[in-house]
């Protein structure tokens, strides 16, 4: 079974926790080549839900935010200027509770 860790304990729980298409996330990118920097998904509070930020496989590419039902939100960050597509600007200054879902450690 596939764990994920608590980024702020050691605390490891079940991926069957984790919304099924961020789970079929994590398995695409297990197919994948790794990409540098390792990709990794987070979880935050945001807006009164769970959001799931993920970010970009190199540079100038934009970080992406989805819903638990994989919609995009947002790109908070990343891009040319750095500050991503403007739609979700406080992002940074208002998630609460991270949690490192997973990291490609391959």
């Amino acid at each position: 079974m596939t764990a994920f860790l608590n980024s702020n304990a050691c605390e490891k729980k079940a991926l069957s926790d984790v919304p099924s298409c961020i789970q079929q996330m994590i398995k695409d990118y297990e197919n994948k080549p790794k990409q540098n920097p390792p990709a990794a998904i987070y979880q935050y509070d945001y807006n009164g839900g769970k959001v799931y930020y993920v970010n970009a496989p190199c540079c100038d590419q934009f970080n992406t935010v989805f819903d638990a039902n994989c919609n995009v939100l947002c790109h908070p960050d990343g891009g040319l200027t750095g500050k991503g597509d403007g739609r979700c600007a406080d992002f940074n200054n208002v998630k609460a509770n991270e949690l490192l879902i997973w990291k490609d450690i391959r």
